[in-house]
């Protein structure tokens, strides 16, 4: 074991924790964990804890199901919202086979595995999040209803939004597990919020993106409503974006620069690369039948373009100084699995780096109203899942950054979403 851990261990026998949970996800992103004694944590660091992976989602086959996850020390959190006498904490796992070597479809791996050759090529990928979800009410058994929990708008405030204290809980939440939120607000539709949080590595965000959703879930349910990720909950109104802000350091300075300096060579093609790509990772980005009911309304972006400070486009520049400019991905929705999303997203943008390739022009319309004079020269994004599939399954790049293996089994389950 190293140090961590050893911290770690002295943190359990001095805090009075009692529970330990251990969290990874699947193939989808969807969270799963084991709960521990306290005791039996130790032996999970040396020697790891043996989970059926033939009963998860696009792992093993039943003939060689059995796979072990380590906790990583570096990740515990306190879960504030389970009861007393008796802390819970939290890690997330690291998933090995029986051998120890690491298990190549722990999509966790993958993306620290990209976040290394980032580093090895002099650059720092900077990532943060901005992920909306709607309230709803629930009925007598706690079965969430149609009836959202406000009819307010875009920044509304109260009486009109009903989420002010829901979002406040959160956030303190939050804090107390050591994210950073930023910002918290009524979104355009019903009952519908966003809270941010301050950007990190790659790893940490996407782990933190897995920890807030969590939360949200957890506080919403105590507060005895549902809190909802799905991509196009409501037919008529805003769908749910979990738009990706990107940015790269060098030495510790952001190459991403104010658009009044001029932009660096290097970000524009890390831009160019994302740009280029996105249409077959979309697959990665937006995995659900139901995403493609967001994709081209209530400003969702339709092609694969780029501009500043323009929300009708699929990246945009916003206005920003100093660490904070970036580029905004704004396609992606919450049915992601954060570790493949940014796996790609970052591999697409080192593949224009490397290939030099050239940023586009701008497009400076409105894409919602534009004339087919602008729009017929653009890509559009796949409007189905199945022409995601398509798309993915065609796509040389997807296989050389994910494996033949594991895009096949990704693949095999997209279908059943």
């Amino acid at each position: 074991m190293n140090d961590t851990a050893h911290e770690v261990l002295d943190f359990v026998k001095e805090n009075d924790v009692k529970f330990i949970r251990l969290n990874f996800c699947d193939l989808f992103g969807t969270q799963k964990n084991i709960s521990l004694m306290a005791s039996e944590l130790e032996a999970a660091f040396e020697n790891g804890i043996s989970f059926d992976a033939h009963a998860i989602k696009g792992f093993r086959d039943v003939t060689h199901s059995d796979l072990l996850l380590f906790p990583d020390p570096a990740t515990m959190a306190v879960l504030p919202w389970r009861p007393g006498p008796g802390r819970v904490v939290r890690f997330f796992c690291d998933i090995k086979n029986p051998d120890g070597c690491a298990f190549p479809y722990d999509s966790r791996f993958l993306l620290k595995k990209i976040v290394e050759r980032t580093k090895k090529i002099g650059y720092h990928c900077k990532v943060g999040t901005e992920c909306e979800f709607y309230l709803f009410k629930t009925d007598d058994n706690g079965e969430p209803t149609a009836t959202t929990l406000d009819k307010g708008g875009y920044l509304d405030i109260a009486p009109l939004d009903k989420g002010q204290d829901i979002r406040r809980e959160i956030c303190l939440t939050l804090e107390e597990m050591g994210l950073k939120p930023e910002t918290s607000l009524h979104k355009q539709g019903p009952g519908q919020n966003e809270i941010d949080f301050k950007f990190s590595d790659a790893l940490e965000c996407a782990d933190n993106l897995q920890t807030f959703k969590s939360v949200v879930m957890a506080i919403a349910a105590r507060n005895g409503l549902f809190a909802d990720f799905m991509p196009k909950p409501i037919p008529n109104a805003h769908g749910n974006g979990l738009h990706i802000n990107l940015s790269l350091t060098q030495n510790g300075l952001n190459i991403f620069k104010n658009v009044s300096e001029g932009h660096s060579k290097v970000a524009e093609s890390f831009i160019a690369g994302i740009l280029a790509k996105t249409p077959e990772i979309t697959l990665f980005l937006n995995s659900l039948a139901n995403s493609y009911e967001r994709l081209g309304k209530f400003e969702a972006p339709k092609y694969a373009s780029w501009s500043h400070q323009n929300s009708s486009q699929l990246i945009r520049i916003p206005a920003a100084i100093g660490e904070k400019v970036r580029m905004e991905l704004r396609s992606p929705d919450p049915s992601l699995n954060p570790y493949l999303a940014f796996t790609l997203l970052i591999s697409a943008g080192l593949d224009g780096i490397e290939n030099q390739i050239p940023l586009p022009p701008a497009v400076d319309a409105d894409l919602y109203t534009a004339d087919e004079s602008i729009t017929k020269s653009l890509t559009l994004l796949p409007d189905t899942l199945d022409k995601a599939i398509a798309l993915a399954k065609g796509s040389d790049f997807v296989k050389s950054v994910l494996g033949e293996e594991l895009l096949e089994r990704y693949l095999a389950s997209a279908t059943e979403n």
